[in-house]
């Protein structure tokens, strides 16, 4: 992209470049967004609902990487920037505001699909059209405008057309299935533009921002299961606490503490590492498209299941009227806890197979093993459930660790190595200039 002095008050950005506290306060959106989206599909725990859950997952996500993709551009803390961000970020919270409303509206106040749609938009328009603008120099980009520009409008048009759907042409469960394919389509279209542009029009300037963005993002996902497992609707001060609560709340944090470990202790590192070692631009673009932009929607899927499964579980275990352990889990909210773990460490797997090119059979073991596990589990109360999943967990993580080891150390060397010597050289820096 060609970023120059033409452009005033953007600054392009560096290979060096890391994320900004502007990206990170725009990611305080997706905070209360992923705690909304389990909150809703926690109020109907149905197929649909959980389908309903993950679209309006999908489309969050593709709010975000668009985001992304321009924090990758540009110092989105320089110039006017800051201030376009602010912008974008009142669309989103807007966005995330409407998500208990996008499918069925309540009475009283604004009409919540329609609000959806409208937020949607803007963020999508904004972010499309600083894209476009950034890119008014490249070739690529002024023949390819239609289709950066269509796919937003389109996606709204369906959401708004979805929204806007006749009540008389449909029964209760006609209307909102017809309405859930018309968000599907919307998807499709977005998601299908992405694959049509492959990797031109754009660049990864930064692998080390681009990577270390959606390990952001995974934090945030992960601090919504730790939300998830002390929340409930109902609210819990006027409960004792008790032991059960306690372990609780132990275990849960030990599952989260496993998905971390998965994600960041070797295989992120060693997903930046590749991303470097890329140089041709459009290889890398594809790369960062395919590995991140589309691969880590299953991560945080994954990460968001396991928050719904965790749901006010401390809550009912420190409800006096709840027997010793809990009351086995329903079939729902055992199959988001099982489910999204299995599908979190799923995603890792076809990560590092298409990124580094392994084979991670210890994870793949571990999944199976979560499959066969949800029947007896189903029988269980939800304290030891809860447990038998922490214990199968870590043990496919640390089974896939000791497989790891060799590739590990070489991995985390290479990361200390470019750590010490980014901080050398600021030191030095700082010595001479401040």
């Amino acid at each position: 992209m060609d970023v120059g002095a033409g452009a005033r008050g953007v600054q392009r950005s560096a290979p060096g470049s890391r994320a900004t506290h502007l990206e990170l306060f725009y990611d305080l959106i997706f905070v209360f967004a992923f705690l909304n989206v389990t909150t809703v599909t926690a109020e109907n725990p149905t197929v649909r609902g959980l389908v309903q859950c993950l679209v309006v997952l999908a489309l969050l996500w593709w709010c975000w990487t668009g985001f992304a993709v321009l924090g990758n551009l540009i110092r989105t803390d320089q110039g006017i920037v800051p201030l376009i961000g602010f912008a974008t970020m009142a669309a989103a919270f807007v966005l995330a505001l409407s998500l208990p409303k996008a499918f069925v509206d309540r009475s009283g106040g604004l009409y919540g699909p329609l609000v959806f749609a409208a937020g949607y938009f803007l963020v999508r328009v904004s972010e499309t059209s600083i894209f476009i603008w950034l890119g008014r120099r490249n070739q690529d980009v002024r023949q390819r405008w239609l289709l950066l520009v269509l796919p937003p409008l389109l996606a709204t048009s369906l959401i708004v057309a979805a929204a806007l759907l006749p009540q008389r042409l449909f029964d209760g469960a006609g209307e909102g299935s017809a309405r859930l394919v018309l968000w599907l389509a919307a998807l499709g279209v977005e998601y299908g533009a992405g694959l049509l542009l492959g990797g031109s029009g754009w660049t990864v300037v930064s692998a080390g921002h681009w990577a270390e963005r959606h390990g952001q993002i995974v934090l945030i996902a992960l601090g919504e299961a730790i939300i998830a497992l002390g929340f409930s609707p109902g609210g819990g001060a006027g409960l004792p606490l008790t032991w059960p609560a306690l372990i609780a709340a132990v275990l849960g944090v030990a599952v989260a503490a496993t998905l971390w470990w998965a994600y960041f202790d070797t295989l992120a590192l060693g997903m930046e590492q590749a991303l470097h070692r890329t140089r041709d631009p459009v290889a890398r673009a594809t790369l960062a498209r395919d590995t991140y932009t589309y691969l880590h929607l299953p991560v945080i899927a994954g990460i968001i299941l396991f928050a719904l499964g965790l749901k006010g579980l401390i809550h009912e275990a420190a409800d006096p009227n709840t027997p010793s352990w809990g009351v086995p889990l329903p079939s729902f909210d055992l199959l988001a806890l099982y489910g999204g773990v299995a599908l979190y460490l799923l995603a890792l797997a076809v990560l590092g197979r298409r990124m580094l090119a392994s084979r991670r059979w210890p994870t793949i073991g571990g999944i199976a093993l979560l499959f066969v596990l949800v029947p007896v589990a189903g029988s269980l109360p939800e304290m030891v459930a809860l447990a038998v999943l922490a214990v199968a967990t870590s043990l496919a993580v640390l089974a896939q660790t000791i497989v790891d080891a060799h590739h590990r150390r070489g991995v985390r060397r290479v990361a200390l190595a470019e750590q010490l010597a980014a901080e050398e050289e600021q030191s030095r820096w700082r010595r001479h200039h401040l």
